[in-house]
């Protein structure tokens, strides 16, 4: 059960009115004769908590002369005998068989080696010490010792130690000192001070190392893991980012590992039955929270269609329930997301893109060699690329004034005549003002039959009040028509009423008001008002597309403090269909735009097929803004680099000038 003041947080109760015997005396006549009644159990052994487990297994002995465990090994089979057994066992020493397990034999499973050993806490660790040390007569620090080398070894011993400090008394002083210490270790650094970061990871306190995580951002500009990815490598890197996220949000660490079990083709069952097993009775609602919040489906539902069999519905059982049939959703991720944008409003991020005006410009010199590129037999691609992808857009600009002056020709129709396909609309996507290109982008999709909702939202949705101007005035000069008009035509209901008020570019641009955002907050909240001159889309409208940045990050904070829920749950769950859609994608871009655009990036190329539009309509638009930053958030969020991706994802010349465009391998 749940220590003293705490609420108790797993999914596997103490079954009531609990009698060993008898379930003992079940559990043998579901064994007994031909084959095994697998769902009596199932049934029984999820039903009871580990503890009444370890009774059953005695009773079972004292009234049959026989060992439980050994006869669910000889009835069962496969992963569901593996799932069952794996209950049975107390946690130390089902934690001592995973690490057995992952030593024995040629090679190492480092991964289950750093799940456990970056999770558990002090009191789990002395317990997995003792367990291994009664179950192998082996003393585990001098196995693992044996079984590792290097940086990841020095740490995993530290870990073992179970000597993490536990003060929640914090000294200001030192997390300052702490994370000057972590950044001039690693960023500021000729190579790297490993040994300062397993000292300071290894042996702090998890309240003590969140605040020094926040003050690291405020200091580096950047979040401690992408320190962590670019100075550290293999298992040592594996192993700090999962001691990262475990202080961060153990929920969260576990919630992405049960994702990662399960999403693509085949299913890491190991993984999936230890965490399914070892969290049942700790944190398995927190867990739930997080997935059903981070990857906008139940952790039920996943499991649901990735497994099968008894196996699957004793997994259904040790999750405890689906939370996509409640319709509610949990406050332990927004906890996560209130404490981010908190620090969102201090830290020093810079926005940089990955293309820079080239110091030593010629525009005559560059409209030369795009002619050459192009005149005669044959286009020579890679020259093309190679200065249109290193220019910024104010230098290519002056190349087509200098193309024409020299040659007395259009560049751009030139281009559009020499290049085809992909290739050809992005580089001529590169041609155009900033302005230019939205408008464009807005007109293909409202123009024509049906209406691209999605690039609308895309656009309207992350651009600011001086881009929204410019918009206007470009797609006045290029079509002869105002763009609220043609939005106001092609688009309807509060869907519409979204786009022209964006489409007005008049978002206030000051900084927070504390009271007023307590009001906002209440308003987005409120679910009783039955006016319809005041419904749920007109006051979302009010607020999300009228305020400022600053300002909308303290109203989801209160949102958060009044409802519990986050913001976005309150708009995925109340509303549909494109309102939906916009309002989130607003939320998305208050919070953290680079986020936003790295989500549809990866969007973009996962699975069969690659949107070619939205991935070459990002990489133009963010190229000089904010690209860099996103291919940060890429790896982040994805744990692959966009590099990476786009390299896999697409081919030729359009994958060149894609790969120049974002400007380097993280």
């Amino acid at each position: 059960m749940a220590p003293k003041g705490k609420v108790y947080r797993g999914s596997v109760k103490e079954f009531p009115g609990f009698d060993a015997s008898q379930d003992a005396e079940a559990l043998y006549n579901a064994m007994k004769g031909f084959g095994s009644d697998k769902e009596a159990i199932l049934d029984l052994i999820t039903s009871r908590n580990n503890k009444q487990r370890v009774e059953i297994c005695q009773a079972y002995k004292s009234q049959y002369g026989k060992d439980l465990i050994a006869d669910l090994k000889y009835e069962l089979t496969g992963k569901f005998e593996r799932l069952i057994v794996s209950l049975m066992r107390p946690p130390p020493y089902s934690d001592a068989k995973e690490i057995k397990d992952a030593i024995a034999g040629v090679g190492t499973d480092e991964k289950c080696l750093i799940e456990i050993l970056a999770s558990r806490t002090n009191q789990e660790i002395h317990d997995l010490v003792a367990a291994y040390k009664d179950a192998y007569e082996r003393d585990l620090e001098a196995d693992i010792v044996g079984d590792t080398s290097g940086h990841f070894k020095k740490m995993l011993v530290v870990l073992l130690q179970g000597a993490r400090e536990e003060d929640d008394v914090v000294s200001e002083d030192l997390v300052e000192q702490d994370a000057k210490d972590l950044l001039e270790a690693g960023e500021l650094k000729w190579g790297t001070d490993e040994a300062q970061f397993i000292y300071i990871l290894g042996r702090r306190s998890k309240q003590h190392l969140r605040l020094v995580f926040d003050e690291y951002l405020k200091i580096s500009g950047k979040p401690i893991e992408r320190s962590i990815r670019g100075e550290l490598s293999g298992d040592f890197e594996k192993l700090m980012l999962a001691v990262v996220k475990c202080i961060r949000s153990t929920a969260e660490y576990f919630a992405e590992r049960l994702y990662k079990a399960m999403k693509g083709m085949g299913t890491r069952d190991n993984t999936l039955i230890r965490i399914m097993v070892s969290r049942s009775e700790i944190d398995m609602l927190d867990i739930r929270e997080v997935f059903r919040t981070k990857y906008e489906k139940s952790l039920y539902n996943m499991i649901k269609e990735d497994t099968s069999g008894e196996y699957k519905k004793a997994l259904l059982k040790l999750c405890g329930g689906d939370d996509d049939a409640a319709g509610e959703f949990f406050p332990e991720a927004a906890q996560v997301a209130y404490r981010m944008w908190e620090l969102s409003a201090v830290a020093k991020v810079e926005l940089r893109g990955t293309v820079q005006p080239t110091g030593s410009f010629n525009d005559d010199g560059d409209a030369q060699v795009l002619r050459k590129a192009m005149k005669g037999l044959g286009t020579d691609e890679g020259a093309i690329i190679e200065v249109l992808t290193q220019r910024s857009n104010a230098q290519r600009q002056q190349i087509l004034k200098a193309y024409k002056a020299h040659y007395g020709r259009d560049l751009m129709a030139d281009l559009k005549s020499e290049l085809s396909g992909s290739l050809a609309k992005l580089i001529l996507g590169l041609m155009l003002t900033p302005a230019q290109y939205d408008a464009k982008q807005l007109r293909k999709a409202v123009e024509g039959a049906g209406t691209d909702e999605s690039v609308l939202i895309e656009i309207m949705a992350t651009r600011n009040n001086q881009e929204i101007k410019a918009i206007n005035e470009a797609y006045q000069e290029a079509y002869n028509k105002q763009l609220e008009d043609d939005l106001s035509s092609d688009t309807s209901g509060h869907f519409k009423r979204i786009l022209v008020s964006l489409a007005l570019g008049n978002r206030d641009e000051g900084p927070e008001n504390l009271t007023q955002a307590h009001e906002d907050a209440k308003k987005l909240a409120d679910v009783s008002s039955n006016d319809s001159s005041d419904s749920l889309e007109t006051r979302f409208l009010s607020i999300l597309c009228t305020r400022s940045y600053p300002h909308l990050r303290r109203v989801f904070q209160e949102f958060i403090k009044l409802t519990n829920h986050d913001v976005e749950h309150a708009i995925r769950k109340r509303m549909s269909g494109d309102v939906r859609d916009a309002f989130l994608a607003i939320v998305r871009s208050v919070k953290n735009k680079p986020a936003f655009f790295a989500d549809k990036l990866y969007k973009s190329m996962k699975g069969a097929g690659t949107d070619e539009r939205t991935l070459t309509r990002i990489m133009i638009s963010r190229s000089e803004i904010d690209l860099f930053n996103i291919r940060g958030e890429f790896m982040d969020l994805f744990d692959k680099s966009l590099h990476r991706m786009i390299e896999k994802d697409t081919s030729g010349d359009y994958r060149t000038a894609l790969l120049a465009l974002c400007g380097g391998e993280d």
